[in-house]
């Protein structure tokens, strides 16, 4: 299992697994962000403080919720469905507390195609 959090800590979660990859995507809201994402099926991601408080954001196809907190506007990660209709959530390894992001695998995605 990993934890993670909002800058301020406000937010705070927990996931079941451990990333080996990443996927960096070049659209226009995870490029700008920096975004390297891990992800999960929904169940395996807990919100462990601050849910409450998460604000959403949907930008084109409005299908991923990205959620992020009010006070920081971190984006610790993002709610949606994969084609097949499975609930997804794409965890943002950068918010993960102790790890070290050189150890997954990148994976360019052409966000910009979609």
């Amino acid at each position: 299992m990993v934890n993670g959090s909002c800058h301020c800590g406000a937010v705070r979660f927990e996931c079941d697994g451990v990333p080996t990859e990443g996927y960096e995507c070049n659209c226009s809201h995870c490029s700008r962000k920096g975004f390297v994402l891990w992800f999960v099926p929904r169940q395996a991601l807990r919100v462990t403080a601050g849910e409450g408080a998460l604000t959403t954001y949907l930008f084109n196809r409005h299908v991923i919720a990205h959620q992020f907190c009010p006070t920081c506007g971190c984006q610790p990660f993002g709610l949606g469905r994969q084609p097949d209709g499975t609930e997804t959530a794409a965890i943002n390894l950068r918010c993960l507390e102790g790890f070290d992001l050189e150890t997954v695998k990148r994976i360019a995605v052409d966000g910009r195609a979609f």
